[in-house]
Formats: structure tokens, sequence, C-alpha cells
């Protein structure tokens, strides 16, 4: 019996060793390990370039950069976000003493709902966080209206949409400012790593102080900050990660597209949409367990792929709001977010990286269609 690897639910495609070890000897040489060294450099230029962005700005982890980013935009008092996200996208806003509110999201893209935004704003609210949840790109237009009308920045963690564009744009083109994260788990990373992305020199100057402990120079700070530095080691693989990653993307829509074939008319198993002029990049491949249609529960049907090797994952859940660090919040109350809840208590991403064989995603096929 074919199995997947347990634990690479979105195992990345790894740079060759050969490939890695004379620039890790290239760093021993130099004791340049950290502090914007040629790599990091090199690397913000190339993923600049890749990404086709103006201001890019490296920093160790998504989560550094989401607090960075909040910081470099004064922004205070409460920021509307969607509960559907990995804590990080809430967490963030916690750790600048800022209060998130809750808005429901759209079952269909699983983002944040505009209409839903609309309702949340108080006088107290100065900015929104969306998410393009699985590489979905927002609804861009109502939110930017929204924003502008009521005064409001606008921070897309853009987490999961690395290379994703929409009718020939890139959506790290809206908002204030975007966050990406290179995790090891995304579709292109850096082992940990992230970065934002600005919109003028002045911002990203900005950006680059609060990265660096708030220093301009040798002997002034102009900014109270942290230590979000990459350093070489994960810059320079991240160079290596950023020649195959096309590689990557179209080994994962083959495997997306087989995915389709085999449960696209599963009954009570809901695929998420397609929109029309995205250029994905196939990070996640989610279903939707509709329990009264499928004859059997989420939970039932991911011990049941478990049991044969294939290890799911319910990305995500539990939901953020639901919690013991938000749980408490009024926005955070289940009657206010159905959308948010169902959809959490009903999603499975299947495996899905560069290398997993036919065989495996067909037994996957197998056991959701068969049931057993």
């Amino acid at each position: 019996m074919a199995k997947l690897h347990k634990t690479n639910v979105t195992s990345p495609l790894m740079p060759s060793l050969d490939d890695f070890i004379p620039m890790l000897r290239e760093i021993w040489r130099s004791k340049r390990i950290t502090n914007f060294g040629p790599y990091h450099d090199a690397l913000e230029k190339a993923l600049a370039e890749y990404l086709g962005v103006p201001y890019l700005s490296l920093f160790t982890n998504g989560t550094l950069s989401l607090m960075a980013a909040l910081r470099a935009l004064d922004i205070s008092g409460e920021v509307i976000t969607t509960p559907y996200s990995f804590v990080a996208t809430s967490d963030a806003l916690l750790w600048n003493g800022i209060s998130p509110v809750f808005a429901d999201i759209d079952p269909a893209t699983c983002d944040i709902d505009p209409k839903k935004i609309e309702k949340a704003i108080t006088s107290k609210t100065t900015a929104i966080m969306p998410v393009h949840v699985y590489g979905n790109p927002c609804d861009f237009g109502q939110i930017g209206e929204i924003a502008g009308r009521h005064g409001l920045k606008v921070i897309y963690d853009a987490s999961h949409a690395f290379g994703v564009r929409l009718d020939g744009h890139s959506l790290l083109e809206y908002g204030d400012i975007c966050s990406l994260s290179f995790h090891a788990t995304k579709v292109y990373n850096t082992i940990e790593g992230g970065a934002l992305v600005s919109r003028s020199a002045e911002m990203k100057n900005k950006i680059d102080h609060i990265r660096n402990f708030g220093f301009k120079d040798e002997k002034n700070i102009v900014s109270s900050g942290l230590n979000g530095k990459m350093d070489e080691l994960r810059a320079a693989y991240g160079l290596l990660n950023l020649n195959i990653v096309d590689k990557s993307i179209s080994s994962r829509k083959a495997i997306a597209m087989q995915y389709r074939k085999g449960i696209g008319k599963t009954e009570g198993i809901r695929l998420p949409g397609e929109a029309e002029g995205l250029s994905a990049n196939y990070s996640y491949f989610p279903i939707f367990v509709e329990s009264e249609k499928y004859g059997m529960s989420r939970d039932s049907l991911y011990s049941m792929l478990k049991k044969h090797g294939i290890c799911g994952r319910r990305y995500f859940y539990p939901l953020i709001s639901n919690t013991s660090p938000f749980s408490g919040l009024p926005s955070a109350a289940r009657v206010n977010l159905p959308n948010a809840n169902n959809v959490a208590e009903s999603v499975i991403c299947l495996p899905i990286y560069e290398g997993l064989d036919n065989d495996s995603v067909e037994l996957a096929i197998n056991i959701i269609n068969d049931r057993q």
C-alpha cells in the first residue's frame, strides 16, 4: 500500500546539498554570518525582482514582519481581522497592544467578508488586517473602498500568497503593507523567514530601522525596534530555493488537478473555488466535509486517512477566536462568526508537495470516495 510522508503535508522541494555546501563554505570563510551580509542583500533584491515589487524588506520570520508592519504604520486601538488564519495574525496585534476585532468570512473563499468589516468599524478602529487564505485573493476593491472612506490602513497577511497573481497583477500590489512568510512549509521558504512589501523608499527605511533595533547608523537609534534580521545561512538557502520555486509550483498544480479530477464530484466534499484570472501557487489543497451529505464527520475522515498513513491537516482549526487568548473578546462569540466556525470544523488540507507520487494521491482519493 502506498503511503504519504506523515509529517509532510506541505513539504517543500529542497535545493541541492551540493549547491548549498559551497555557499556555506563562503559564509564561513567570510565570517559574515548575519547583519545584512551579501547573501541577505542579494536575496532581498532577487525576491523583489521575482515578485515584481519595488520595496521589500527581509525578516527572520513572518510573525516578526507582521509585528513590524503594525509598528511602522503606527497602528493602535482596534484592528479588524479574520478569525480564520494561523494564530500569528492575531498574536501580532496583541504583542503591539492592539485589540483584534474579528469579522466573519466568505465560506466560498475563506477570506474575510467585506460586508462584515463595515459593520465592525468603531471609533477605535485604525486598520484592517485581511488574510489571503490558501492564496485566495481578498476582495481588494471593497476592502480598499471601505478603508479609504473610513481613513483606515490596510495590512495584508499574504503568508500563503507567494507569487500569486490575479488578472496579471500581484496580490502584493494592494494595501499599505503586505507581509510574507517563508516558513519551511510554504511553497517558497528560507527554512524560517518572512518579508514586508511596502510602497515607498521612506517606508522601507522605516521598516528597515525597526527590524534592526531602531538603528539608523552606528550611533543613532531613531525608533523602537526588534531583532528581525535574516541571517546569511537562510538567505543563501532562499537564493537556491528561488531557482526551483517555479518547478515546485508546477508540480503542486499537477497534484491539485489530480485531486480535483478524483473527488470533484464526490457528494458531501466541497472543494475550494478557483477565481477566474487567478495564477495560483497551489500551496494548499483544502477540502470541506459536509457531514450530512457525506455521511461521515470531518474528524472521522481525518482519522481514517491518518490510519492509512495519510496525514492531512485541519488547517485552520481550532478557530483563533475559540482559543483562550481571544475567546473572551466580544467579537469572538460564535454567533458573530457562523461561517468561520463552520469552515474550521469541516476543513482538511490534503498533502500536496513536490515529489508526492501519483499512487499516494490516488490512495487518498480512493479513501475519500470509498469512505473506508
